[in-house]
């Protein structure tokens, strides 16, 4: 597809992503250094060593609903591919609460993704823990860690805001750049670990560090919450397709790429880091996560080092993240779909993006740190809260693709088409039921699974049944704010989708003037 007009959009946005860039996009939104050092301590203080088997479970699970997002990223390469996707195949009006949900869960997760910051900057140098001062407790469970987070999220959000006000190359290249540094940092990581083991790799068979008492399942599921947490974002590839080159050839291959490389690379850290602590049960592993272990193993300038690699992948995940939900809100907003949408909907002449939309994540993003920002419990309620949000927007896609599939069980297969090149279109073909069912199945269990309220998640005060149940809390406001805006502009009558045909179409040849 060389320019949107001849699929029903014109061509706003500018094609400035090759493949590298655009898997660079799906690559840093799941940013393995990012999240395994944020949530590294949470998993295993839930769980214990045993909590790895989380990693492949989830990721398992997350192929499969990748593979049916590849079909569609083929057939529908648009912006917003969320919110697209599901409108195409159920109805605007399943389409629009689908994006709405995947808004509101992109804004969370860009404010997650910022104040991950707080786990790595104070360990490269004390001074960036700004409140109580270089002694203070840089913990983000403490208030001191706490505040502090919310002060270093602002402080990046403002950064990646900037980068993306000013252009796709730019915010490309920062992304590239992120992710080069990242994959060298995760291979340097995994090689110096394993050569400075404390034990045997048998370590994950049994929980050792887990501190709870009682059936082990519970928590076990719990610790799940790091695997779903990481493992999610390898769509912004599609989020991005309509400033991609030969998208319908490169988004599928990228969304896959993305979350297979991820996958393999995060579980090899998480062995490494497991096998390389000096202790499993004195408590620091669960307090400081792997910051803690290249620090204490390392020394304190090759573990620095190291860190700053960290540091990358924390500004390139937050870039990546902000860049996804401003493609959302301006793709619904150029459908009508939203308040303001005449300047949500717009991109600028100078730079070819949508700047508002950058801001507005940015600017929401940082709201959400800020209600917080006393809240010794904002890392992993909001974790929880964002992904649970994801989950629930992939499934309003998935579940309408299960549906159709088997009303078309006479075919089993989405419409064929061609791509860029001329080559089929990525399809799963006979096995495209089996793995759409399978997909639903995991999507539903997680999405129970993260929403559960559990005391240890969202309420760390351990008394405050609003706490508890604020993540369903949350959802149930989000969702009835959005019916009241759905019903009283009555958008299920106005919002009318552009056609896009499921195979790759030429723009016409431009008119050669014949000579004089």
């Amino acid at each position: 597809m060389s320019g949107a007009a001849s699929v029903g959009y014109q061509q706003e946005l500018r094609r400035g992503m090759g493949g590298f860039a655009s898997f660079a996009a799906g690559f840093s939104f799941v940013s393995i250094l990012t999240t395994v050092f944020q949530l590294f301590g949470l998993g295993f203080g839930l769980g214990g060593a045993a909590f790895f088997w989380t990693w492949p479970l989830v990721f398992a699970g997350q192929l499969l609903v990748a593979l049916c997002f590849a079909e569609l990223a083929a057939r529908w390469p648009i912006s917003g591919a969320i919110y697209q996707w599901s409108s195409r195949l159920a109805g605007t009006t399943v389409g629009w609460f689908t994006g709405w949900i995947m808004i509101i869960g992109q804004i969370l997760t860009v404010a997650a993704a910022a104040i991950a910051a707080q786990v790595v900057l104070p360990g490269i140098w004390s001074g960036f823990q700004f409140v109580g001062g270089p002694g203070a407790d840089p913990s983000v469970a403490s208030s001191t860690g706490a505040q502090n987070a919310v002060l270093l999220g602002c402080v990046l959000l403002v950064v990646t805001t900037v980068v993306n006000i000013l252009g796709i190359r730019q915010m490309a290249a920062a992304t590239s750049v992120g992710v080069m540094i990242e994959i060298v940092g995760v291979i340097a990581l995994v090689l110096v670990l394993f050569f400075l083991p404390e034990r045997g790799p048998q370590v994950v068979v049994h929980n050792t560090g887990w501190a709870g008492e009682g059936s082990y399942l519970g928590a076990f599921l719990a610790s799940s919450l790091m695997a779903a947490y990481v493992m999610v974002g390898f769509d912004s590839a599609g989020e991005l397709a309509e400033e991609t080159h030969s998208p319908r050839r490169t988004t599928p291959r990228t969304i896959l790429r993305a979350l297979v490389i991820s996958g393999v690379g995060g579980a090899l850290l998480i062995i490494a880091g497991l096998l390389a602590a000096r202790s499993l049960t004195d408590g620091n592993l669960a307090a400081g996560g792997l910051s803690w272990v290249l620090t204490d193993r390392l020394g304190e300038v090759l573990g620095r080092l190291l860190l700053c690699c960290v540091a990358v992948a924390v500004f390139a995940c937050t870039l990546a993240v902000q860049t996804s939900g401003a493609r959302m809100i301006y793709s619904m907003a150029r459908e009508g779909a939203l308040p303001f949408h005449r300047y949500l909907g717009k991109v600028s002449s100078r730079t070819g993006t949508p700047i508002i939309t950058s801001i507005v994540v940015g600017v929401g993003a940082a709201i959400a740190l800020l209600v917080n920002v006393r809240q010794s419990a904002i890392f992993t309620a909001l974790s929880s809260l964002c992904i649970a949000m994801l989950y629930l927007a992939y499934l309003g896609v998935t579940l309408p693709l299960l549906v159709a599939r088997i009303r078309r069980r006479g075919t089993d297969r989405l419409p064929d088409g061609v791509d860029e090149t001329g080559r089929p279109l990525f399809s799963l073909g006979r096995w495209g039921t089996v793995v759409n069912t399978l997909a639903v199945l995991f999507q539903i269990g997680m999405a129970v699974n993260l929403l559960w309220p559990r005391a240890e998640i969202y309420d760390l005060t351990e008394g405050t049944w609003w706490l508890q149940w604020s993540a369903l809390l949350f959802i149930g406001l989000s969702l009835a704010i959005g019916a009241g805006y759905f019903l009283a502009r009555r958008l299920h009558l106005r919002i009318e989708l552009r056609h896009v045909p499921h195979t790759h179409v030429e723009p016409p040849a431009e008119a050669v003037p014949e000579p004089a």
